[in-house]
């Protein structure tokens, strides 16, 4: 027997504005006023700059200002590029590559609905009748858990930084849910027109982090069609149709790229390596890292997805409890085979654990929905408040001592008032309250009441530290001020730079600075970036230059951190 009752007063939809509205207030805030910050985000815009603002050889071979980066694949930076070039001299190069990021978000949701939706309204899915009627219509009840699914997806920690950035993660996330959602499609009417759009989203996905993915997605949709009993001839064949789609889809870069040998490289090379680096046998630490991360990161769709395995435990044969299960199996499976699994290797779990979160919301007791929503108050409403006093704090002096905390790890940082972000920040958390006054005081018995204040309190959150600790946390992230310092002292005329700085930091000093570094083939340059750190070093060695001919021109490191340090050096002959 299926494990749902509900009434049709369960299933009323969210409405269409506000789903709208909360989407923009989680994508928005983190865009508009961030500058590139340290790591993937700085390195992944620099590569998406550096094509918008150089040949055709930087489209094919990505790099960071002459920093090769031709692991993952081009699709995401091709995207900024794209967006720097349509809208950069409207919104400046930042914010125009995140134009592609807003398109990135909005994909992945609305795939992630439509799968929800798909599923949802099936007949296998449907509650049970009611004795004297009531029960919903399936259009309804599957619009109800899409509602659910976005807005657990919403509020999953995990996602919240990662589709603020520039990366190709977030844009591989957002390409799995297409995958998704086309998989439910084929798997409800298999077809080759079906097979192909699955083969369509899987070769876009190799483009953006290659084929060790999409090929494990083609091994979870052989295995749902054996679960759901599709014929196997019928399924190899389309699946090899995937697989055609796909290849043909990669195949114009890696024939350009190979063909081309841009700047003398040989981009299949490396990008195969890539790829077969990205997989190893199961260990301990990947486990370790899986279980430490995934507690919070997944968040809150987990325990929503693990009620749901056992309570359509005896229904395991039903395509809305096959699919997701299978592309969280399979994207577990990859995590784990990850020599060193990051963040981004779990963003893959995230669209099929809000599906399953979605259908385990049914079957959930009120008492466990209700103490769900008070720990999301008193949590969520606590570190709002948190915020409020620390920057409160920070601008006046008092209390005291948060005050101090605060600007103890910012050290030469002043603090000011803005105004529009105080308006913004006001806004959000007076619309916090009314949220929680509408959820307590109406007590409405919709489905997604249970997730609505855990996505809210999430995006007040964001929201709060995007306007009142903005200025805080580019001073902290951002290279942009010792960039601007190391090029006062660059003699004017200078033709190229050496550097042995990351990725971030060669992106953020060739954009906020303009320092001129040499070209991938490389060169030999009057001058030389380097950097290193000061932990562990005696006064000796740090004061030793990295060759007898390098004369020191400029010293400097970011104020909120003491480790890292720049010096500029001058060859001498």
């Amino acid at each position: 027997m299926k494990p749902v009752r509900l009434p049709a007063a369960a299933t009323l939809a969210l409405p269409r504005w506000a789903l709208y509205a909360l989407g923009l207030l989680y994508i928005l805030p983190g865009l508009i006023g961030r500058e590139p910050w340290k790591n993937d985000d700085a390195a992944s815009f620099g590569v998406m700059w550096t094509m918008a603002q150089g040949g055709w050889q930087d489209w094919l071979w990505p790099n960071v200002a002459g920093l090769s980066m031709p692991e993952e694949g081009p699709l995401a930076f091709w995207l900024g590029a794209l967006g720097i070039k349509l809208f950069g001299w409207l919104l400046g190069d930042v914010l125009g590559a995140r134009v592609a990021t807003i398109g990135v978000f909005l994909l992945g949701t609305l795939s992630l609905w439509y799968a929800t939706f798909n599923l949802g309204r099936r007949p296998e899915a449907q509650p049970l009748r009611l004795a004297f009627g009531g029960q919903p219509e399936p259009n309804d009840f599957g619009r109800t858990l899409a509602d659910a699914a976005a807005l657990i997806y919403l509020g999953c920690l995990g996602l919240l930084v990662h589709s603020h950035e520039s990366t190709s993660e977030a844009l591989q996330t957002s390409l799995l849910a297409l995958t998704l959602y086309r998989a439910v499609r084929y798997m409800e009417k298999p077809s080759l027109r079906n097979a192909a759009l699955i083969g369509l989203a899987l070769g876009l996905m190799t483009l953006t982090r290659g084929w060790v993915t999409p090929a494990a997605l083609l091994l979870a949709l052989f295995l749902c069609g054996r679960f759901l009993a599709l014929p196997v001839g019928r399924a190899l064949r389309d699946l090899a149709l995937a697989a055609a789609t796909a290849l043909l889809v990669t195949l114009p870069w890696l024939l350009a790229a190979v063909l081309s040998r841009p700047y003398g490289q040989e981009p299949l090379a490396a990008w195969a390596a890539w790829n077969l680096n990205q997989l190893a046998l199961p260990g301990t630490y990947s486990l370790r890292a899986f279980l430490r991360v995934g507690v919070w990161f997944f968040w809150p769709a987990w325990p929503f997805a693990l009620w749901a395995v056992y309570a359509w435990r005896r229904q395991s044969n039903l395509l809305h409890i096959v699919v997701p299960t299978a592309f969280v199996s399979i994207a577990s499976l990859l995590a784990l085979c990850h020599p060193n699994p990051e963040q981004g290797q779990f963003l893959m779990l995230l669209p099929p654990l809000a599906i399953m979160a979605a259908f385990g919301l049914l079957t959930m007791k009120r008492g466990a929905i209700n103490a769900i929503d008070w720990f999301s108050v008193m949590v969520l409403t606590l570190c709002a408040a948190v915020l409020w006093i620390f920057w409160y704090a920070q601008l006046t002096g008092w209390p005291p001592r948060p005050a101090h905390n605060v600007l103890k790890l910012l050290p030469g940082f002043q603090p000011e008032l803005h105004v529009l972000a105080l308006l913004v920040a006001g806004a959000a958390t007076a619309g916090w309250f009314a949220l929680v006054h509408w959820r307590i005081s109406r007590q409405p018995s919709v489905l997604w009441r249970a997730v609505v204040l855990s996505s809210g309190g999430l995006i007040l959150i964001w929201i709060l530290l995007m306007t009142l600790f903005l200025p805080h946390m580019n001073y902290s992230k951002s290279y942009a001020t010792v960039a601007q310092q190391a090029a006062a002292s660059v003699p004017a005329g200078t033709r190229c730079i050496d550097s042995n700085v990351g990725p971030a930091q060669r992106a953020s000093f060739a954009y906020f600075g303009h320092l001129p570094f040499a070209r991938v083939d490389g060169g030999n340059c009057p001058m030389l970036l380097w950097q290193d750190s000061t932990r562990g070093r005696s006064k000796k060695d740090l004061a030793a230059p990295p060759a007898p001919n390098w004369q020191l021109v400029w010293e400097g490191r970011r104020a909120s951190d003491r480790s890292e340090r720049f010096r500029l050096f001058r060859r001498v002959d």
